[in-house]
């Protein structure tokens, strides 16, 4: 590796870098955005919800599932036409955000309804003996509540979605994982592999930190 930073290996390690904390980070912003009210929606109408409608629960839930299932690699294929008609291409880091995002809303939807059970429900019981709203229960009995809880699923889905990048680089999906399939795989260079491995390492522990530092701090709240 060392020896072809001269010919701009660094360079190609500061770019693919970037690559992957844009496509880690838009999917998992935009994934959490919609991930989030899904589970919360889940929550509300599932049994012992606020709004129990069972039938909805459960066709919306073998949705969710049924995405969580497929294997990453499958999905990405999947869905290149729909990523081609979003992006207009089908490689390269804006193409894999697609896929990216579609595979993070339902796992950070699962974890937040996951969340949201933990939270007391004779709180939820006398927000409902007060008069307070749906709106009202969500806001500031669910949410504030289970805030740690989902911080930590926002956070378990970044580190999931760091594997998923490098993975999209078999595709020409950009980030780290396309320069260690390219350079490290295909041109045998197990240095600059190592090289890609590590770096994905530091970057998985700087975000799981920030996750649990966060957490911590909500949770003394």
């Amino acid at each position: 590796m060392f020896e072809l930073l001269g010919e701009g290996m660094l360079g190609l390690f500061a770019r693919s870098l970037w690559e992957t904390v844009v496509m880690v980070g838009i999917s998992g912003a935009v994934g959490s955005l919609i991930g989030i009210p899904l589970g919360v929606y889940l929550h509300l109408t599932g049994a012992g919800g606020v709004l129990p409608k069972p039938g909805v629960h459960h066709g919306l839930g073998v949705v969710v599932n049924s995405v969580r299932s497929t294997p990453f690699i499958i999905l990405l294929v999947a869905v290149i036409p729909f990523t081609r008609w979003i992006t207009g291409s089908s490689i390269g880091t804006a193409a894999a955000v697609v896929p990216l995002t579609l595979a993070a809303a339902p796992f950070v939807a699962r974890l937040v309804e996951s969340a949201l059970r933990e939270v007391e429900h004779g709180l939820v019981e006398a927000a409902q003996a007060m008069g307070a709203s749906t709106s009202q229960i969500v806001f500031k009995v669910l949410l504030p509540e289970a805030s740690p809880g989902i911080v930590a699923a926002v956070t378990i889905t970044l580190v999931s979605l760091t594997g998923y990048s490098a993975m999209a680089g078999a595709i020409g999906g950009g980030g780290l994982g396309d320069l260690g399939i390219r350079f490290g795989y295909q041109r045998f260079l197990p240095d600059v592999m190592l090289a890609v491995v590590v770096v994905l390492i530091v970057f998985v522990q700087l975000v799981q930190s920030a996750g649990d530092r966060l957490v911590r701090s909500l949770s003394h709240k």
